[in-house]
């Protein structure tokens, strides 16, 4: 059983430090009142008492006229008058009073029983002119000179009782207590309350910085306040966002590289498989080259294979140079992108031109080159698009049926909001396999070695015109294959191409 660690949160910290300062406020506060209450009892009793004294020595000096013997001692005045001076002078200040000579000796009381608490001292502080009290318990008693006009003939003792001030006290001191502990209650409960709503606020601030630090950024502000913590939220909002599209743009760029890289390493294999493949493709025909050349010199007196070597040397010298003239090609669109000079062109012409240039050598393989072209213009380079065209217009040619034909078609047609031209190259020759249909753009690949060397196939020509519509913006496809013959579709802007324009056509081409 594992124990659960009890966090000392916020809201209790902050809690127990507003419990701690109401407990001081009110400890100080009750202590000061108290206090002023106890000096306010004090500053009544001594005017009380004061004002008793003077009303009393007047008393004295009043009885002490009336009196027969003026010329009488202080003592023996109150030893004659002191407990009917005692009775009416408690009489008249409602207080027990007790009287005492010069020397301290009782002289009389309005108390039906004498105090015993001991006044020695008192009357000591009295013998000197100066008032004393003493208290105990309840009982208080107050002692003044007791004067006629200047001369201090004995004194005066007051018997009071505090049990009333003590009671008030008692009173306003248990209010204090019950009044501060229902203070104390209700504050603390109204103090943790808000600082627990502000602990909530700081908690969803929290959360949301953890969400932001695992990804997951916030779409609006976690706490919409007009306050510091509202500010705090708004700055936390603005963070995310920031924080958000840092990511975004540093996910954008390792994808670019990723994609570098990944590029890289595919022109590194089509280099390796370039190399392989050229030189395969050379040895080729330069094999049957030296071998036609070593039987020259054996048999130079056979007129039969002098002319059967002289026309394979050709038709292979032939081949040889193609294959050099294209891989030329090829190796110069990789290197030199700065030599593609696109423009708005009128298609038309090219397209005618192009026809006429490969006319005869339909001709002599008894195809027929049909056209429906419409005027149009496209935004290419002239010469990379008669190459295009040219290559295109020779397999249908190379690759057909005797009485076949080369059907060659253009349109506009709009592609996703756009307008492109669609240029149809058809043949009815002897088609391209399915399953070479995903390769048939990649460079020195052939659907037969056989078929290729006996119609003198390379096979960079389609790679090369692939690479050439790239360039132009465009692309080409192959749309139809089988017994029936095969059809192309080269797609061209009519414009100039918006880059948005560029990133639609290449990623979704309208084949249709």
């Amino acid at each position: 059983m594992s124990l659960r660690k009890v966090r000392f949160g916020l809201k209790w910290k902050v809690a127990l430090l507003l419990a701690l300062l109401l407990i001081s406020v009110l400890v100080v506060l009750s202590t000061l009142v108290l206090a002023g209450i106890r000096e306010d009892q004090r500053v009544r009793l001594e005017q009380s008492f004061a004002h008793e004294a003077e009303a009393a020595n007047l008393r004295v000096h009043q009885e002490f006229l009336t009196n027969t013997n003026n010329e009488m001692q202080p003592d023996a005045f109150m030893e004659s008058v002191g407990q009917r001076l005692a009775v009416d002078l408690g009489s008249q200040s409602g207080m027990a009073v007790t009287l005492y000579k010069l020397d301290g000796t009782f002289t009389g009381t309005s108390l039906p029983f004498q105090p015993k608490m001991d006044v020695k001292d008192a009357l000591a502080h009295t013998e000197e002119g100066r008032s004393a009290y003493i208290t105990e318990g309840d009982q208080l008693l107050y002692l003044a000179p007791l004067r006629n006009m200047d001369e201090q003939i004995g004194t005066i003792q007051f018997h009071a009782s505090l049990a009333e001030q003590h009671a008030f006290y008692e009173r306003i001191r248990k209010l204090f207590l019950v009044t501060g502990m229902s203070v104390l209650a209700a504050g603390f409960l109204i103090g943790y309350l808000y600082v627990w709503r502000q602990v909530h606020v700081i908690s969803r601030l929290n959360l949301a910085a953890q969400q932001i630090g695992e990804g997951a950024y916030l779409s609006e502000p976690t706490v919409k306040r007009q306050d510091e913590l509202g500010e705090l939220a708004q700055g936390i909002f603005e963070m995310s966002g920031r924080i958000s599209s840092s990511v975004s743009q540093l996910t954008e760029e390792k994808l670019k590289l990723l994609d570098a890289i990944e590029r890289l390493q595919e022109l590194e294999q089509q280099q390796k498989q370039f190399i392989g493949n050229i030189s395969h493709e050379l040895k080729t025909p330069l094999t049957s080259i030296l071998a036609y050349a070593d039987l020259l010199d054996l048999y130079r007196d056979d007129p039969e294979l002098l002319e059967e070597a002289r026309t394979r040397i050709r038709k292979e010298a032939q081949r040889l140079y193609g294959l050099v003239e294209k891989a030329l090609q090829l190796s110069s669109m990789d290197i030199y992108e700065f030599e593609t000079h696109a423009e708005s062109i009128e298609l038309k012409p090219i397209l005618e031109e192009a026809t006429a240039r490969l006319q005869a050598k339909a001709e002599q393989n008894n195809i027929t080159i049909q056209s429906n072209l419409t005027d149009g213009k496209v935004w290419a380079d002239a010469d990379n698009l008669m190459h295009m065209m040219l290559n295109l217009l020779d397999n249908g040619i190379k690759y057909n049926k005797p009485g076949g034909t080369v059907t060659l078609t253009n349109e506009v047609q709009d592609q996703q909001g756009v307008d492109r031209m669609v240029i149809r190259v058809s043949d009815t020759g002897i088609g391209i396999p399915d399953h070479a249909r995903e390769r048939i753009f990649d460079p020195f690949y052939t659907v037969s070695s056989d078929r290729s060397r006996v119609y003198g196939g390379t096979g960079l020509g389609l790679s090369l015109v692939r690479s050439l519509a790239e360039k132009q913006h465009g692309s080409v496809h192959l749309t139809e294959t089988g017994p029936g013959g095969s059809t192309f579709i080269i797609t061209l802007p009519m414009d100039r191409p918006r880059p948005e324009e560029i990133r639609s056509a290449e990623e979704s081409p309208d084949l249709e």
